[in-house]
């Protein structure tokens, strides 16, 4: 019987499908952070190439129209203006404006005419000539002095003279940092947040399936009537809650139409065939020795063999439907074992067979005691049937924290082949076997309906093995 156990939390159905749901959050918030950073990116870049086009132009204005001799200082003067009127985003600590702006004017064989900005010119003009540029195209300038790159315009004049104007990136860089920071930030708790509201709410839909799952463990063979909680929402899982109640109602109906079908066909066929007995037994009793008694006799052993069949056949015919009725108790599993050797140790001491058992002592175990005496006996049977003489039983009983075994071992010639895969069906038997071919098959009924496993096989040296296994917590 399924039984609920406390999973660690990384291994539930609900941590499974929040994982999943959180990765779609990943990846749609991925794609949402890639998209606004290059719609973010490519508008700072415009911004900032709008305005190196219009300044440029102001700039070649004002080195056309002033005097050489005053060009300098009008030019620093400009850039100076640009710098921290016009972009004065570019005023951040540690940076002053001629670190932020350059101009760079040069005439038609490349020679540096004019030269406004930090440092030396010549890392400046080394960069725009190794970086081919182009007239009324801006690009980026990478100098191996300055961590940041500048965005630079070229304005080319009637006479072949150059005019570069830069804006460095460094802000602009800063800016996209920070944005991607916060935005990055924002994906994060987009991500978290929906991994909790998908982990609480799948959570809870679990826990009401859960609810089912526990309920419905309960309702075993020998308990038909509790049914699964429905609920109060009128959702997906109320349906299927109301759907497995009534498939349980169907079910129970059936099993109870099943039972009374059993018991009176039993009570039926056992009534005429236990007066018939009673009336062979009192002539058997009352009539004086003759040739008559050992045909009543064998006619007395076939009425206890016909009513044995019925009562296996209709107990197979229960546990093939899974309406085996059980009455579990606490038994002393090896002392239960114990005295059906003791029971039947003279009739295997008549066949010249013998019986070994180990088993530790107490073995409890919750079980039908009825059915399992039964069970016992098939098996018994089975070894006096089959075995030849001078064939050994072992008989072991282990258990451990989950399990109990059972373990039937003989040194005889084992299973026929044929029969060996379908030993636990009903009337299978090998071609001199004389009975009726429902021991093993009951034997198995029995386990499954305790909702154990029983196999056998044939060891590689000689002899059969008969393994039962009966669950700690039925």
């Amino acid at each position: 019987m399924y039984s609920a156990t406390n999973k660690p939390g990384f291994r539930t159905a609900a941590w499974r499908i929040s994982l999943w749901g959180t990765l779609a959050f990943a990846a749609g918030a991925l794609v949402v952070f890639i998209f606004l950073d290059h719609y973010v990116s490519n508008e700072i870049q415009s911004r900032s190439d709008a305005w190196l086009s219009g300044e440029i132009d102001v700039l070649s204005d004002v080195a056309k129209q002033t005097p050489q001799d005053a060009l300098h200082d009008r030019i620093v003067d400009e850039v100076a203006e640009l710098a921290t009127k016009e972009v004065p985003t570019e005023q951040v600590t540690g940076m002053d404006w001629n670190e932020a702006v350059f101009f760079l004017q040069t005439d038609s064989t490349r020679q540096v005419k004019l030269w406004v900005g930090k440092g030396s010119s010549s890392p400046y003009v080394s960069a725009i000539i190794s970086g081919n540029m182009v007239p009324g195209k801006l690009a980026d300038l990478k100098l191996p002095t300055y961590k940041y790159p500048y965005r630079v315009v070229c304005f080319q004049t009637e006479d072949g003279s150059r005019n570069y104007l830069g804006l460095s990136e460094r802000n602009d860089q800063r800016v996209l940092l920070r944005m991607r920071i916060y935005l990055l930030g924002i994906c994060l708790l987009i991500v978290v947040l929906g991994f909790l509201l998908i982990f609480v709410s799948t959570k809870e839909m679990l826990r009401r399936v859960q609810l089912i799952t526990e309920t419905a463990s309960h309702i075993g063979q020998d308990d038909l009537t509790s049914r699964v909680p429905a609920g109060k929402r009128q959702d997906e899982i109320s349906q299927l809650s109301a759907t497995l109640n009534r498939m349980l109602d169907r079910i129970q109906a059936t099993v109870q139409q099943l039972h009374t079908m059993t018991d009176s066909l039993s009570h039926d066929l056992r009534s005429p065939i236990m007066a018939v007995r009673g009336k062979m037994e009192t002539a058997l009793l009352s009539a004086p020795d003759g040739e008559w008694t050992e045909p009543m006799a064998d006619a007395l052993v076939h009425l206890d063999r016909l009513s044995d069949l019925l009562t296996k056949s209709l107990d197979v015919v229960e546990a093939n439907a899974n309406a085996l009725r059980l009455r579990p108790e606490t038994v002393r599993l090896d002392k239960m074992v114990q005295s059906m050797i003791d029971l039947y140790e003279p009739a295997f001491v008549e066949r010249g067979l013998h019986l070994d058992f180990l088993a530790p002592a107490p073995v409890l175990a919750t079980l039908d005691a009825g059915l399992l005496h039964r069970m016992l006996a098939n098996l018994m049977d089975n070894c006096l049937k089959h075995l030849p003489a001078g064939t050994t039983v072992h008989i072991a009983l282990t258990e451990n924290d989950s399990q109990f075994t059972l373990s039937f071992t003989d040194d005889g010639p084992g299973f026929p082949p044929e029969v060996l895969p379908h030993v636990f069906e009903k009337h299978a038997k090998g071609i001199n076997s004389t009975g009726s071919g429902l021991g093993l098959a009951f034997v198995e009924a029995v386990v499954r309906a305790h909702q154990g496993s029983v196999t056998a096989s044939n060891q590689p040296s000689g002899g059969a093995i008969i393994e039962i296994i009966f669950p700690r917590n039925n």
